[in-house]
């Protein structure tokens, strides 16, 4: 049974549910300023548990999960903390994904805060680059 791996030396990958059942590592990225007409990548060293996106100015704030998502249809837009985009002037919500990057436009001031699992970040390439590049929905 030499093709047999023995489960203490396998390693983990996406379906790995206990990753995500206990509390991520946290990351923390803060005062990001993507107004430079050039997008910001925020790379993540593991799959995420979970993300949050805090937009501290009246500014929308483009995101996306890769670079062509945030040239395309394929993002989402956040607005400012004051500017009555999050819920009863709290912060934004928690997203529950598991990416390990993501790409940012036009606020001049917010942050990226994450949970993360201990699954590598090379676990969601695909052919077309990381971070589901090419999948639906991602662009």
């Amino acid at each position: 049974m030499s093709n047999f791996i023995k489960s203490y030396q396998a390693n983990v990958g996406l379906n790995h549910v206990p990753a995500y059942q206990v509390s991520g590592q946290p990351f923390a990225s803060g005062s990001i300023d993507a107004t430079s007409g050039t997008a910001v990548r925020i790379q993540f060293p593991y799959v995420t548990r979970w993300v949050q996106v805090i937009n501290h100015t009246t500014t929308e704030l483009t995101c996306s999960f890769s670079e062509a998502g945030l040239t395309g249809n394929n993002h989402f837009k956040i607005h400012g903390v004051h500017s009555g985009g999050s819920k009863e002037g709290g912060y934004p919500q928690v997203y529950e994904l598991k990416v390990s990057e993501m790409w940012f436009t036009g606020s001049a001031d917010f942050d990226v805060v994450a949970g993360l699992t201990s699954i590598p970040a090379s676990r969601t390439t695909t052919d077309d680059g990381p971070s589901w590049s090419g999948s639906a929905g991602v662009g």
